[in-house]
């Protein structure tokens, strides 16, 4: 716990120092930049499906604000492209609660006290910043596939926002588009940085936490499975406990290969040779030659997790108790979640070439014994867990309570 402490306090301190370096460069007098003229510019290009080469996908119609600003039902994988006709690789994240995340670092000071990769956004951490995050899917051919930063400008020039724009970054803004398009980022960035939005802290653990609700028998045998190391043991990725009065962000910022199965609904998984391997590829590609970070994926925070209905990078699983499941029974009975190679043995980690799947997480409540007992993880135990885990939603309202709940549009 003294590791994980003073993890997060190198984390808190890099993200204080990193965001003063920010607004200082939003507020420089040439700049001038108001931050909240700057979020309402943000807002309005978020929502906006204008920006994108179909004219039919905006930033929200995947980062749904009334889903956590995560996926609507069924939208996981989402399709975009020029004609609205190109599946996407991954489910889409959530945009909450990414403000506490620390640029990326192949040497991080770990929770277990050694060093390895951690921070970043996106499944792989290949974004550094909000603003980065936010240039990946205006550019990406299978989102809204602008063919470059100049046509992003070229719309936004002759749109209802040009006016805006040269107020706050002054009247000669679209002669030079690459910067024009830094500042856009910026907008986009400014506007997930409202509290109230992206990082209200609203759930009922946390009026727990502030002592303003309690939680029901089962939410707080729920809770304690969670945080056993030897039974459920999500905490050791995803924190409940929170360092220097902050709350918990339900992540340590690091990456992890847990197995998850193929799923064969993904497009791109139809060629065989295509795989997914996080940190090593194909997306990111600076790390292509650290074959022991293949399979690895950016933790996600569980906060609003009982909102979605696709879970792991691969949206391989469509509901909670499948993945607890999943957790209970990959090494007892793999056969559940893997298929079988053709002399019946079960082709496990299957998602990942064969010589990179000692990759895997073997950490509780993993361990067990193929054909063996299940032991870490109840069915009681996952209905309890289940519950908890709803406890993190977003928008709950203690007896008493007349603050509405954010987020909604």
């Amino acid at each position: 716990m003294k590791h994980r402490a003073r993890t997060l306090r190198t984390i808190f301190a890099i993200i204080a120092a990193s965001t003063a370096l920010a607004l200082a460069g939003l507020t420089r007098p040439a700049e001038a930049a108001d931050e909240a003229a700057l979020a309402d510019l943000g807002r309005k290009l978020f929502f906006d499906p204008a920006l994108s080469a179909s004219g039919k996908l905006a930033c929200a119609t995947c980062h749904d604000p009334h889903y956590a600003y995560g996926p609507p039902p069924q939208k996981a994988i989402a399709t975009g492209g020029p004609q609205m006709n190109l599946p996407g690789t991954r489910a889409v994240p959530s945009l909450r609660y990414l403000e506490r995340a620390p640029p990326f670092t192949e040497s991080m000071l770990l929770h277990d006290g050694g060093r390895g990769p951690a921070g970043g956004l996106t499944w792989d951490g290949r974004a550094a910043s909000l603003h980065e995050q936010a240039r990946i899917p205006l550019l990406a051919p299978n989102e809204m596939a602008n063919a470059s930063p100049a046509a992003v400008i070229a719309k936004l020039k002759k749109g209802p926002y040009a006016a805006q724009l040269r107020r706050l970054f002054g009247a000669d803004i679209f002669a030079r588009p690459e910067r024009a398009f830094k500042k856009v980022l910026l907008a986009l960035e400014a506007f997930q940085r409202i509290p109230s939005e992206f990082y209200p802290y609203t759930s009922k653990y946390d009026a727990y936490l502030r002592g303003e609700a309690d939680l029901t028998a089962q939410e707080k045998r729920g809770l304690e499975v969670f945080n056993h190391p030897a039974r459920g043991n999500c905490a050791n990725c995803h924190l409940s406990d929170s360092a220097d009065g902050l709350p918990p962000a339900f992540t340590d910022f690091e990456f992890d290969n847990i197995g998850a199965p193929r799923n064969p609904h993904l497009a791109a998984n139809r060629d065989p040779a295509y795989f997914d391997m996080g940190l090593c590829g194909p997306s990111r590609i600076d790390l292509a030659a650290r074959q022991k970070y293949c399979g690895l994926f950016r933790t996600p925070t569980l906060r609003n997790v009982a909102l979605r209905d696709a879970f792991f990078h691969n949206a391989v699983f469509g509901s909670l108790r499948e993945v607890l499941q999943f957790y209970q029974t990959r090494d007892v009975t793999p056969w559940r979640w893997y298929p079988r190679n053709p002399n019946g043995t079960v082709d496990t980690v299957n998602d990942l070439p064969l010589p990179l799947r000692r990759n895997v997480n073997i950490d509780p409540p993993f361990m067990g014994r193929e054909g063996g007992q299940i032991g870490a993880i109840s069915d009681q135990d996952i209905e309890d867990l289940i519950a908890f885990l709803e406890t993190l939603t977003d928008g709950y309202r203690p007896t008493g309570a007349t603050t509405a709940s954010s987020g909604e549009h």
